[in-house]
């Protein structure tokens, strides 16, 4: 490459890593091969492989839940960002989510930021039920039975099937308006 790589760069290669190779893939020389740089660009942008594993779980939250957020509240007046929610989650391949996971089985420092996600995910769907008339208490139970089932989803071998996806999400839907 003859452009200097940026943090971002490397970042979103580890994520592509991650989802494709599992957390043990994320190390610096399989990096810089595949970036086809030496370590020494790796270095410039992270003191050492921790560094660097902290800010791929920390990018990971930017793009998985922050930037998924952003986009839902900048939607168009009068569409329904939960049904938007519910169509995108089951519609993806859902493999950087469960490599994150994975992570977090073997690693305290990934444990804590799939928590943060959760935390933050979960708040989220809460607001957004609220937002549609449903009290307080029934929105916390059904944001978590909502994200319970995004979980199954993220580890189930494929996602819903094309032709049953709109009946499984017009359902989650009445079910979570009540």
């Amino acid at each position: 490459m003859s452009e200097q790589l940026s943090a971002r760069d490397w970042l979103d290669l580890g994520l592509k890593v991650l989802a494709k190779s599992g957390f043990a893939a994320l190390k610096a020389e399989k990096l810089a091969k595949t970036m086809g740089v030496s370590r020494g660009s790796f270095y410039w942008h992270f003191a050492d492989i921790a560094a660097f594993h902290a800010a791929i779980l920390k990018h990971w939250r930017e793009v998985a839940a922050e930037q998924v957020i952003a986009d839902l509240e900048a939607g168009e007046r009068g569409e329904d960002p939960l049904a938007r929610l519910l169509t995108r989650v089951f519609s993806e391949r859902l493999t950087l989510e469960k490599a994150v996971r994975s992570w977090a089985s073997f690693d305290t420092a990934a444990r804590a930021a799939v928590q943060a996600i959760d935390r933050r995910r979960l708040d989220y769907l809460e607001t957004m039920l609220q937002r549609t008339g449903v009290e307080p208490n029934d929105a916390q139970i059904r944001a978590q039975i909502l994200y319970w089932t995004f979980l199954g989803v993220t580890f189930s071998d494929k996602p819903p099937p094309d032709d049953s996806r709109q009946a499984l999400l017009d359902e989650l839907l009445r079910l979570a308006r009540g």
